[in-house]
C-alpha cells in the first residue's frame, strides 16, 4: 500500500530543473548587466559612506565611481572596476549551487534559501572593503591609505569574506535538519 501524498520522482525534478534554470539565469544575467550592477554597488557604498562621513560624497552612477571627503582637503573618487566587484565573487555560489540543485533537487529550497543568505554576506564583504579603503585614505591620506586600503586590507577582506560566505552557504545548504526529517 502507498502513501497518497509520497512524491512520484518527477514531481520534484521539474521544479529542481526550473531552479537551475533560474541560477543559471541569474549568472548569465549578471554577466550581461555586470556594468549597471556595478552602478548599482557603487551607489550603495555612496549611501554607507554618507552615513558614517560628514565631508560630502557623490556617486557618479554612469561612472561607477563615488567621491567622498569633498569638504576635506584631499577630495578622492574611486571607481568600481569590474575586478572590484562582488559580481564575480558571487559567480561560484551561483555555479555550485546549480550544481547541488542538480545532485540534490529535493533541498532546493535550502540551497535557494543558502545562496541568498551567502549572496548577502558577499555583498556586504565588498562593501565593507570599500569602507575600509576609504576609512584607511581618510587616516593615512590618499596615496598610503590607498595602497593599504585597496592592495593589502581589501583583498584580505575579499579573500577571507569570500572564503567565509562559501563555507556558510555549503553549511547552510548541507547541513541536516528536522525539516528534512533527519537528525541534526
Amino acid at each position: 500500500m502507498a502513501v497518497a501524498s509520497t512524491p512520484s520522482p518527477n514531481t520534484w525534478r521539474v521544479p529542481a530543473r526550473m531552479a537551475i534554470a533560474a541560477v543559471l539565469a541569474i549568472l548569465l544575467g549578471l554577466v550581461l548587466v555586470e556594468r549597471a550592477y556595478r552602478a548599482l554597488e557603487i551607489t550603495l557604498s555612496g549611501v554607507l559612506i554618507s552615513i558614517v562621513s560628514s565631508n560630502g560624497v557623490h556617486v557618479a552612477g554612469a561612472r561607477e565611481t563615488v567621491y567622498f571627503n569633498l569638504g576635506g582637503d584631499d577630495p578622492i573618487g574611486l571607481r568600481m572596476t569590474p575586478e572590484c566587484s562582488s559580481v564575480f565573487m558571487l559567480m561560484p555560489l551561483l555555479l555550485v549551487t546549480s550544481v547541488l540543485l542538480w545532485l540534490r533537487p529535493r533541498r532546493a529550497k535550502r540551497l535557494i534559501v543558502s545562496l541568498l543568505i551567502a549572496g548577502a554576506a558577499v555583498i556586504a564583504v565588498n562593501q565593507i572593503r570599500v569602507l575600509a579603503i576609504v576609512g584607511l585614505v581618510d587616516w593615512l591620506g590618499v596615496t598610503e591609505g590607498y595602497y593599504w586600503g585597496h592592495t593589502l586590507m581589501g583583498s584580505l577582506v575579499s579573500v577571507l569574506g569570500g572564503a567565509l560566505a562559501l563555507v556558510l552557504f555549503v553549511w547552510l545548504a548541507t547541513r541536516k535538519g528536522k525539516a528534512d526529517g533527519e537528525r541534526p
